[in-house]
C-alpha cells in the first residue's frame, strides 16, 4: 500500500474531470492534479457513441478529450482501470482500488451517471444492449454486421440517434418502441417531437409509440421483443436507451448531502457541504443563478463547463457557474438540432416545421426557459441572451420572422 499527496484529486473518466484539469493548468495552477477513472481509456466526448463513432465516421482517436501525449505534456497524472473506493471527506483521505491511498487538498467528484437497466423478463438474454462507453459501441457496430433487424428501446436521444445511425450507415430494419406518444416528446413537446419523428419514418424507421415493454423473448439470446399491448417485433439484437441515472455512491458514502432532483447538492460555485470538495457533471445539482433555483442537467456540455467552473474555484476565483446550457443532437445526415435550455412552457415556432428550418422557443410564465433550433442557428445566441436576461419576450413578435430578434 502506497500513500501519497496531491494537490487535486479529481474523479471520473469524464469531460468534467476532463476539463477540470485543463483548466487547472490554464487558470494558472501549478500544483499536482490526479484524475482517477474507471473506464479503459481517457476521457473522450460521448456524444458520438450513438452518432459518428457507430456510424463508423469518427475514430476513437477523433472522440478523445485530448492525444494522450497532452495529459504528461500538462503534468497531469492520468488513472484509467482505477476507481476511488472510499473518500474521507473530513481527513481528505481518498482510498483507490489499487488500495493506494491519496492525501489531497481539494477534489472534484464528478463520477457521471449509470444507465438505467431494464428488469423484465428475458431481460439477461444475449444481444441486448446499453449504451455509456466505447465497449458498448463496439459491441452494437459488431451486432449491426451479421444483423438485419434491430429493436430499440426508447424515445430519446440514445435510441433515435442509434436508430438513425443503424439505418445510414448498417443499413438495419429499425423498429422503435416506447412509451411517448411521439418521439423527444418529453423534451421539446409532441409538436417539435413529431418532426423529429416523421424523419425517421421518412428514412425508414418504424415508431411504436405509446407502447410499454413486457419482455424479451429468445432461447439464450433475444429474438423478440413483446409489449403490454402484445405487439411483438422480431429482432436480431435489441439497444435500449431508458435514460441514466446520477452515480452518487462515492458522494453519499463521503457524507456529503444528496438533494431532491438526486444529485450532490453544491452552491452555485458547485462547491458541496465540504469547503474544498466540488462536484460536475451527471452528480451535481447546483444553485443555478440562471433558473434561480436548484437544478442538475445531465448533458455533455454542462459537464464540460462545470469542470471549468470547478477549477476556477478550486484555484480561489469564486466564480459563479452562470453558462447557459447548450447541447446538439443528429438523426444520422438526415436532420440536426440545437438546444439551449433546460426548460419547458408554452411553445412558439419560429419559422417552418413543414420545410426543416424553424426555432421553437418554450416560455415558462412567459419567460423564455429553452430553445431548440434546426437549421436556424443564428436563432441560438439570441436564445441565449433570453435566457441569461430571463427575457419575457412578446409570443407574437417571437414567432414573427419580419421581427428582428436583436430588438427583442
Amino acid at each position: 500500500m502506497l500513500r501519497r499527496r496531491v494537490d487535486h484529486l479529481l474523479v471520473g473518466g469524464g469531460l468534467a474531470a476532463a476539463n477540470c484539469a485543463r483548466w487547472l493548468r490554464e487558470g494558472g495552477g501549478d500544483g499536482s492534479i490526479l484524475l482517477v477513472g474507471r473506464e479503459p481509456d481517457p476521457p473522450y466526448n460521448r456524444p458520438p457513441l450513438t452518432k459518428g463513432y457507430l456510424r463508423g465516421k469518427e475514430s476513437r482517436e477523433d472522440a478523445l478529450f485530448r492525444p494522450d501525449e497532452w495529459w504528461d505534456e500538462q503534468r497531469i497524472e492520468l488513472l484509467t482501470r482505477t476507481s476511488v473506493m472510499k473518500l474521507d471527506a473530513a481527513e481528505r483521505v481518498a482510498v483507490l482500488s489499487t488500495k493506494d491511498e491519496v492525501e489531497f487538498d481539494t477534489a472534484l467528484i464528478a463520477t457521471g451517471a449509470n444507465v438505467r437497466r431494464l428488469r423484465v423478463g428475458g431481460c439477461d438474454l444475449e444481444g441486448i444492449h446499453y449504451v455509456r462507453a466505447f465497449g458498448n459501441s463496439d459491441g452494437i457496430r459488431a451486432e449491426a454486421a451479421e444483423a438485419e433487424r434491430v429493436v430499440l428501446i426508447g424515445g430519446s436521444y440514445i435510441a433515435c440517434e442509434a436508430a438513425a445511425s443503424l439505418t445510414a450507415a448498417h443499413g438495419l430494419k429499425c423498429s422503435l418502441v416506447m412509451l411517448e406518444e411521439v418521439t423527444f416528446e418529453r423534451h421539446f413537446g409532441p409538436e417539435v417531437g413529431r418532426f423529429f419523428q416523421d424523419v425517421l419514418e421518412e428514412h425508414g424507421v418504424e415508431v411504436h409509440g405509446g407502447e410499454e415493454l413486457d419482455r424479451f423473448e429468445g432461447e439464450g439470446r433475444v429474438r423478440r421483443v413483446v409489449t403490454k399491448s402484445g405487439l411483438s417485433l422480431d429482432c436480431d439484437f435489441v439497444v435500449v436507451g431508458a435514460g441514466v441515472g446520477p452515480d452518487t455512491t462515492l458522494a453519499k458514502a463521503a457524507g456529503l448531502e444528496i438533494g431532491e432532483a438526486g444529485g450532490v447538492r453544491c452552491s452555485a460555485r458547485l462547491e458541496s457541504a465540504v469547503p474544498g470538495i466540488y462536484a460536475a457533471g451527471d452528480i451535481c445539482e447546483y444553485d443555478s443563478p440562471l433558473h434561480g433555483r436548484p437544478m442538475r442537467i445531465e448533458h455533455w456540455d454542462v459537464a464540460f463547463n462545470q469542470g471549468k467552473t470547478a477549477a476556477l474555484n478550486m484555484l480561489g476565483r469564486g466564480v459563479e457557474h452562470d453558462a447557459v446550457p447548450y447541447f446538439f443532437s443528429d438523426l444520422a445526415d438526415w436532420a440536426s438540432m440545437e438546444y439551449v435550455g433546460p426548460g419547458s412552457g408554452d411553445t412558439v415556432i419560429r419559422g417552418s416545421l413543414d420545410d426543416g428550418s424553424f426555432t421553437a422557443f418554450y416560455l415558462d410564465d412567459g419567460r423564455v426557459a429553452a430553445a431548440l433550433t434546426v437549421g436556424r442557428s443564428d436563432d441560438l445566441e439570441h436564445a441565449r441572451r433570453f435566457l441569461a436576461e430571463r427575457a419575457t419576450p412578446d409570443p407574437a413578435a417571437l414567432a414573427d420572422e419580419k421581427t428582428h430578434l436583436a430588438g427583442l
